[in-house]
């Protein structure tokens, strides 16, 4: 009888974290919608915007200079996602802009096959310290890069340079390529040149895009992509500037270039959201793991704990492959590592419960399940 117990409780067990692992177990809604009374689009729990062709340089344009600027209000202060991205195939973490913690986080990924990738960032804090709309500005040359705030400058890097390179591929809004990252708010106005802006061409944008809803920009700026957000319907953003690159809003969330067990030394983040993510991890094994070792010990399965522990894995593996086609959830690594530990400390729990088998062996891991007896009293 104890026996069938412990078999319906890691039946349901084993419910819960699939269900938990893959819930929604379907590409939702894309969450983007006009603003209606302004210019902008609103981007709500899973929302993206993708340019409908690609950004493509000249070999003469391959400078070291170029520029965005982007008028957006976020929907919290204290958050980590990606607002802003550009990537190529295979190199989904080329160029991002993020709220990270309150700050302004930017991110440059150059490869140069056959050299590993080189990997360059550059944080400005306290950029949404303040609730309301925050007009950036980044704009990079020779001498580096220049992060200006509301038309003030905020911030300079001589070391963290952009190209026009990096400004090239696919442009997405509102989410990061590869994984889920969606960002919410509003974005009311997105700008890339391909030159490095002076103080004054950034205080001019700012003034005249603020009160006109359009910034006044002259043609030796090489203004390569304008979006307004003034159509407020349909499912196309215009491009007012030279290429003509529109942007489409897809019907379902759809994250492009999508990563399958992304390593975990690449998932490995300082943020809340990351920490978050792996206390829950961990914590959504342990009663795997106390369960299954509580049902496989009543069976009289030889080792129980370490077949659990590898039970565990194989789920969590499973979840993670799985996970990379649903869009709303990231595959990686890093939660086949926090599973298994859970996992672990769940039979640690157990055997914590049951003294005897602990004592069994010196004290050691596998107690009595080392000589296949059961670790459970016998009525």
């Amino acid at each position: 009888m104890k026996t069938r117990l412990w078999d319906v409780i890691c039946v349901a067990v084993l419910g819960v974290v699939l269900t938990l692992g893959l819930w929604p177990f379907h590409s939702p809604k894309n969450d983007v919608t006009w603003l209606g009374n302004r210019n902008g689009l609103r981007f709500g729990r899973f929302g993206t915007v993708i340019s409908s062709s690609v950004f493509q340089v000249t070999s003469r344009e391959t400078e070291a200079s170029g520029s965005v600027e982007v008028w957006l209000q976020p929907r919290r202060i204290w958050d980590s996602s990606t607002f802003l991205a550009f990537y190529t195939p295979g190199n989904p973490h080329q160029f991002s802009l993020c709220q990270f913690n309150g700050g302004l986080k930017l991110r440059a990924e150059a490869r140069d096959d056959p050299y590993p990738a080189k990997t360059a960032s550059l944080y400005v804090r306290d950029t949404f310290r303040k609730s309301g709309r925050v007009f950036l500005t980044i704009t990079s040359g020779i001498r580096g890069t220049a992060v200006y705030i509301d038309g003030v400058l905020a911030k300079t890097a001589p070391q963290f340079r952009l190209s026009t390179k990096e400004l090239t591929g696919r442009l997405v809004l509102g989410d990061s390529p590869g994984q889920t990252d969606s960002w919410s708010g509003q974005l009311l106005g997105i700008a890339i040149y391909r030159r490095e802006l002076t103080a004054a061409q950034v205080l001019r944008h700012y003034d005249t895009w603020t009160q006109r809803e359009r910034p006044e920009i002259s043609e030796d700026e090489r203004n390569i992509a304008l979006y307004l957000f003034g159509e407020r319907a349909g499912n196309i953003v215009h491009d007012h500037a030279s290429l003509g690159v529109n942007l489409s809003i897809p019907e379902k969330y759809v994250v492009w270039d999508r990563i399958s067990l992304e390593p975990f030394w690449k998932e490995f983040s300082m943020s809340r959201s990351y920490w978050s993510s792996v206390v829950k991890n961990i914590i959504g094994f342990v009663p795997f793991g106390f369960c299954f070792c509580a049902c496989l010990s009543a069976h009289k399965v030889r080792q129980a704990a370490l077949v659990t522990v590898i039970l565990g894995t194989l789920v969590s593996l499973t979840i993670e492959v799985l996970q990379a086609y649903l869009p709303t959830r990231d595959s990686g690594m890093t939660d086949i590592f926090t599973n298994t530990l859970g996992t672990f400390l769940g039979v640690i729990l157990w055997k914590k419960i049951q003294p005897e088998c602990w004592r069994s062996h010196g004290g050691g891991l596998l107690g009595r399940q080392a000589r296949g007896q059961p670790c459970y009293k016998k009525n």
